[in-house]
Protein backbone atom coordinates (compact mmCIF):
# COMPACT_ATOMS: atom_id res chain seq x y z
CA UNK A 1 0.00 0.00 0.00
CA UNK A 2 2.85 2.40 0.82
CA UNK A 3 4.39 1.69 -2.58
CA UNK A 4 1.16 2.65 -4.32
CA UNK A 5 0.98 5.89 -2.34
CA UNK A 6 4.57 6.70 -3.32
CA UNK A 7 3.77 5.94 -6.97
CA UNK A 8 0.78 8.32 -6.84
CA UNK A 9 2.98 11.02 -5.30
CA UNK A 10 5.71 10.36 -7.87
CA UNK A 11 3.29 10.64 -10.79
CA UNK A 12 1.91 13.85 -9.28
CA UNK A 13 5.43 15.29 -9.16
CA UNK A 14 6.03 14.72 -12.91
CA UNK A 15 5.71 18.18 -14.52
CA UNK A 16 3.60 17.28 -17.54
CA UNK A 17 1.33 14.94 -15.60
CA UNK A 18 0.68 16.18 -12.06
CA UNK A 19 -2.70 15.16 -10.61
CA UNK A 20 -4.21 15.05 -14.10
CA UNK A 21 -2.60 11.61 -14.39
CA UNK A 22 -2.30 10.49 -10.77
CA UNK A 23 -6.02 10.73 -9.97
CA UNK A 24 -7.04 8.48 -12.90
CA UNK A 25 -4.20 6.10 -12.00
CA UNK A 26 -5.42 5.90 -8.43
CA UNK A 27 -9.10 5.56 -9.30
CA UNK A 28 -8.76 3.05 -12.12
CA UNK A 29 -5.45 1.38 -11.30
CA UNK A 30 -5.57 1.25 -7.53
CA UNK A 31 -9.34 1.23 -6.98
CA UNK A 32 -9.04 -2.11 -5.22
CA UNK A 33 -6.61 -0.61 -2.68
CA UNK A 34 -7.91 2.92 -2.14
CA UNK A 35 -11.34 4.48 -2.09
CA UNK A 36 -11.47 7.27 -4.66
CA UNK A 37 -11.63 9.90 -1.90
CA UNK A 38 -8.31 8.71 -0.47
CA UNK A 39 -6.76 8.84 -3.93
CA UNK A 40 -7.96 12.40 -4.48
CA UNK A 41 -6.74 13.50 -1.04
CA UNK A 42 -3.27 12.01 -1.61
CA UNK A 43 -2.98 13.61 -5.05
CA UNK A 44 -4.18 17.03 -3.86
CA UNK A 45 -1.73 17.01 -0.96
CA UNK A 46 1.14 16.00 -3.25
CA UNK A 47 0.24 18.63 -5.87
CA UNK A 48 -0.01 21.42 -3.28
CA UNK A 49 3.33 20.33 -1.81
CA UNK A 50 4.81 20.41 -5.31
CA UNK A 51 3.53 23.96 -5.78
CA UNK A 52 5.12 25.18 -2.55
CA UNK A 53 8.45 23.42 -3.09
CA UNK A 54 8.76 24.31 -6.77
CA UNK A 55 8.07 28.03 -6.24
CA UNK A 56 10.65 28.16 -3.47
CA UNK A 57 13.20 26.26 -5.58
CA UNK A 58 12.46 28.45 -8.61
CA UNK A 59 13.07 31.63 -6.62
CA UNK A 60 16.28 30.25 -5.12
CA UNK A 61 17.59 28.91 -8.46
CA UNK A 62 16.91 32.08 -10.43
CA UNK A 63 18.55 34.29 -7.81
CA UNK A 64 21.59 32.01 -7.77
CA UNK A 65 21.81 31.84 -11.58
CA UNK A 66 21.51 35.61 -11.97
CA UNK A 67 24.30 36.11 -9.47
CA UNK A 68 26.70 33.40 -10.66
CA UNK A 69 26.12 33.02 -14.38
CA UNK A 70 26.34 36.16 -16.48
CA UNK A 71 24.83 34.74 -19.68
CA UNK A 72 21.71 33.61 -17.81
CA UNK A 73 20.27 37.13 -17.56
CA UNK A 74 19.53 37.62 -21.30
CA UNK A 75 18.06 34.13 -21.65
CA UNK A 76 15.95 34.64 -18.55
CA UNK A 77 14.77 37.99 -19.88
CA UNK A 78 13.44 36.38 -23.07
CA UNK A 79 11.82 33.56 -21.13
CA UNK A 80 10.23 35.97 -18.69
CA UNK A 81 8.82 38.13 -21.50
CA UNK A 82 7.28 35.07 -23.15
CA UNK A 83 5.64 33.92 -19.92
CA UNK A 84 4.32 37.42 -19.27
CA UNK A 85 2.73 37.61 -22.73
CA UNK A 86 1.11 34.22 -22.24
CA UNK A 87 -0.71 34.91 -18.98
CA UNK A 88 -0.46 38.63 -18.22
CA UNK A 89 -3.95 39.55 -19.49
CA UNK A 90 -5.60 36.90 -17.31
CA UNK A 91 -3.71 38.00 -14.22
CA UNK A 92 -4.42 41.68 -14.86
CA UNK A 93 -8.11 40.96 -15.29
CA UNK A 94 -8.70 38.29 -12.66
CA UNK A 95 -5.76 38.62 -10.22
CA UNK A 96 -4.95 35.44 -8.34
CA UNK A 97 -8.09 33.87 -9.81
CA UNK A 98 -6.43 34.13 -13.23
CA UNK A 99 -3.49 32.04 -12.03
CA UNK A 100 -5.87 29.68 -10.21
CA UNK A 101 -7.90 29.14 -13.39
CA UNK A 102 -4.71 28.69 -15.41
CA UNK A 103 -3.51 26.04 -12.94
CA UNK A 104 -6.95 24.48 -12.62
CA UNK A 105 -7.68 23.89 -16.30
CA UNK A 106 -6.70 20.25 -16.78
CA UNK A 107 -4.94 20.67 -20.11
CA UNK A 108 -1.35 20.03 -21.19
CA UNK A 109 0.92 22.96 -20.40
CA UNK A 110 -1.04 24.07 -17.36
CA UNK A 111 -0.58 23.12 -13.74
CA UNK A 112 1.30 24.25 -10.68
CA UNK A 113 4.74 24.18 -12.31
CA UNK A 114 3.75 26.34 -15.28
CA UNK A 115 1.69 28.50 -12.95
CA UNK A 116 4.70 28.97 -10.67
CA UNK A 117 6.91 29.97 -13.59
CA UNK A 118 4.33 32.44 -14.89
CA UNK A 119 3.63 33.84 -11.41
CA UNK A 120 7.32 34.32 -10.76
CA UNK A 121 7.82 35.99 -14.12
CA UNK A 122 4.91 38.34 -13.44
CA UNK A 123 6.22 39.21 -10.00
CA UNK A 124 3.25 37.76 -8.13
CA UNK A 125 4.00 37.50 -4.41
CA UNK A 126 4.69 34.12 -2.90
CA UNK A 127 1.56 34.34 -0.73
CA UNK A 128 -0.69 35.17 -3.69
CA UNK A 129 0.80 32.35 -5.73
CA UNK A 130 0.28 29.85 -2.92
CA UNK A 131 -3.38 30.84 -2.59
CA UNK A 132 -3.84 30.62 -6.37
CA UNK A 133 -2.06 27.26 -6.48
CA UNK A 134 -4.27 25.77 -3.77
CA UNK A 135 -7.41 27.02 -5.52
CA UNK A 136 -6.14 25.82 -8.90
CA UNK A 137 -5.27 22.38 -7.57
CA UNK A 138 -8.75 22.07 -6.06
CA UNK A 139 -10.33 23.11 -9.38
CA UNK A 140 -8.22 20.62 -11.35
CA UNK A 141 -8.82 17.81 -8.84
CA UNK A 142 -12.57 18.38 -8.97
CA UNK A 143 -12.63 18.38 -12.77
CA UNK A 144 -10.43 15.30 -13.16
CA UNK A 145 -12.29 13.38 -10.43
CA UNK A 146 -15.68 14.14 -11.97
CA UNK A 147 -14.49 13.03 -15.40
CA UNK A 148 -13.07 9.82 -13.94
CA UNK A 149 -16.11 8.95 -11.86
CA UNK A 150 -18.76 9.93 -14.38
CA UNK A 151 -16.76 8.77 -17.38
CA UNK A 152 -15.91 5.46 -15.73
CA UNK A 153 -19.56 4.81 -14.94
CA UNK A 154 -20.59 5.70 -18.49
CA UNK A 155 -17.84 3.49 -19.93
CA UNK A 156 -19.01 0.52 -17.86
CA UNK A 157 -22.64 1.11 -18.75
CA UNK A 158 -21.94 1.43 -22.49
CA UNK A 159 -19.21 -1.11 -23.12
CA UNK A 160 -19.28 -3.71 -20.36
CA UNK A 161 -21.73 -6.54 -20.71
CA UNK A 162 -23.76 -7.37 -17.67
CA UNK A 163 -23.73 -11.13 -17.03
Amino acid sequence: MLLKILILIGVTFVPALELRASIPLGIFGYGDTFHWTATVAICIAANVALAFVFYWLLDTAIKWLRHHWACFAPVYGLWEARAQRKIHKKVERYGEWGIALFIGVPLPGTGVITGAIASYALGLSRRKYYIAAILGVLIAATAVTLVCLLGGAAWQRLFTKQL
